[in-house]
This record gives C-alpha cells, sequence and structure tokens, in this order.
C-alpha cells in the first residue's frame, strides 16, 4: 500500500485514479483547483468510484509516498505548488505530461534523481459531473530504473499496461511524433477522422517527418517509416476520438501546443533542422489560444 498524491484530476489524472483505484489498497489524495464532489472513472473492465480525499489548498497537504503529476504542461508552476509539503519526506515525482520536456519543466522544484519522466498511451475524455471514461487499453512507459520500476508497482493488478524501456529518448519522441498531428485536428475542429482525408495525409507526414528529424538530432532511434505508422496508428482509434488539443480549444481553454509542436520547433532550432509545418501549427495555436 502506498499513499500516492494526483496533482491535477482531468482526463489523464482522473484515469491515473481510476488504476490506482483498481490495483488496490492506496490511500489516494486528489488535488485540484477547485472541490471535486466525487470522481468516477469508466474503465474497460467497469465503473469504479474512487475512494480519495480531495484537497484544494497546497498548505494542508500531507507528505506521501509518491506524487504524480498530471496537470497541463503549462501550469508547471501551479503544480510545484504543491510539493513542498507532499514530497517533505522524499516523495518522488512522476510527470504524466506531453512533450518531452518533463525534467526541465520541474528540475527548479525537485531533485533531478526524484523525477521520473512517463508516457502515456491512454484513450481517454473527460465528461461532466466528476466522470471520466477511458476508452481502451493504457499503455505507460518509464525508464528501466529503480525509481522507475517503484513506479510500476503501484499499478500491479490494474488494467494498465507498464513497459520499462532502456531507451526512454526514443520512447518520448515516438510519442510526441504521434501527437504532433493532433494539431490538424485541433485547427479544423474535427475530431480524428480528419486525418483520415487524403488531402491530409502529405501534410500529417511532413509534419512528422519533421519530428522524427529533431528526434534523432536529440539522440532517439526513429524509423523513416515512422509517418506511416502513426497514420495507420490514427486510422485504427475510433472516428469521433478527440485529442486533447481539440477537447482544449472546443472548451475555450488553454492548450498545449508550446509542449508539442512548439518543442519541435524550439528544440529544431537548437540544432539548425527547419520545421516549417510545424512552425505554423505552433504559430496558428498560438494565435487562437486563449492566452495569447
Amino acid at each position: 500500500m502506498a499513499r500516492v498524491a494526483i496533482v491535477g484530476v482531468g482526463a489523464i489524472g482522473g484515469a491515473l485514479a481510476g488504476f490506482l483505484e483498481q490495483a488496490g489498497g492506496h490511500e489516494l489524495t486528489l488535488c485540484t483547483r477547485r472541490p471535486m464532489l466525487a470522481l468516477t472513472v469508466s474503465l474497460p473492465a467497469g465503473v469504479l468510484p474512487i475512494a480519495a480525499r480531495n484537497l484544494t489548498d497546497p498548505a494542508i497537504a500531507e507528505p506521501v509516498d509518491w506524487v504524480l503529476v498530471a496537470t497541463k504542461t503549462y501550469d508547471a508552476a501551479g503544480a510545484a505548488q504543491w510539493f513542498p509539503h507532499l514530497c517533505a519526506s522524499g516523495a518522488p515525482v512522476a510527470i504524466v505530461q506531453n512533450g518531452v520536456e518533463h525534467r526541465e519543466r520541474f528540475a527548479p522544484s525537485v531533485p533531478a534523481e526524484r523525477l521520473l519522466p512517463v508516457v502515456i498511451d491512454c484513450p481517454v475524455e473527460r465528461a461532466p459531473e466528476g466522470a471520466v471514461l477511458v476508452r481502451g487499453a493504457a499503455l505507460m512507459k518509464v525508464e528501466d530504473t529503480p525509481l522507475g520500476r517503484s513506479f510500476a508497482t503501484l499499478f500491479a493488478g490494474s488494467g494498465a499496461k507498464m513497459d520499462l524501456v532502456a531507451d526512454f529518448t526514443t520512447a518520448l519522441w515516438w510519442k510526441l511524433c504521434v501527437n504532433s498531428i493532433g494539431a490538424l485536428s485541433a485547427l479544423a475542429l474535427k475530431p480524428s477522422s480528419v486525418l483520415r482525408l487524403q488531402a491530409m495525409r502529405p501534410v500529417a507526414l511532413q509534419m512528422i517527418a519533421e519530428c522524427v528529424a529533431v528526434g534523432r538530432a536529440e539522440g532517439a532511434i526513429l524509423p523513416d517509416s515512422l509517418g506511416e505508422e502513426v497514420l495507420a496508428l490514427y486510422a485504427r482509434h475510433p472516428a469521433d476520438s478527440v485529442n486533447s488539443l481539440l477537447a482544449d480549444r472546443l472548451a475555450g481553454h488553454r492548450m498545449e501546443w508550446d509542449a508539442r509542436n512548439g518543442a519541435i520547433v524550439r528544440k529544431g532550432e537548437r540544432h539548425g533542422i527547419p520545421t516549417p509545418l510545424n512552425r505554423m501549427a505552433a504559430a496558428l495555436l498560438q494565435a487562437i489560444d486563449p492566452a495569447s
């Protein structure tokens, strides 16, 4: 049994709570901005009401064994406000977020040896009234280290599959290649079926190719065939599936364009690699972002 705090209980945070509840035996704390009356998670195995303490004030948080951060990437500063009390006994922090800059976001707040980036692939949507719908199998990837193995044990017995990987850089950039073309869905205001249009195909392939080139420069091992693999992955998604960029745009919320397409542009500049399509996508999303 472990005391686990989840900071940020949106779609992904809710899914994590569901899997931890499914694993059983954990003491859960849900750290949110606003009070949660209840949280119910619909998993492929069934519907689970989450038994957890809900806190909205970091000042009254108590030390836990693990902190899982599932906030949006742009809210790193807000998430870090919870660390002084939650991590008072040295709890490690698992960063379950998009992008490839997990450690950079939280390096000022937590010692490097206690930070664990997590790549998650989980088709999940936040529904009204404190409900979260997990629409399929979940896979998390972490570094094959003692910290990564400790994190994996939290989910033993749950429906979440855990993959301990030696080459985590490749895992990060593979996921970013998948996420990069989610910008097309957000810009078109259409679900993933928009990526099946013939006119979208060459645009999506070029965006992924830019991400592959930058990822390789960062040390990732990515095949030339990755673009086709990513489009095949989207073709297997339900036609009405909505990625988080599109969900946030439809809801009038801030979007994580900077952690996705912005990161590709930013790191491409560092290596002298042009990324014109990702640059255009980032610029357009920034222009329509409510935070701009």
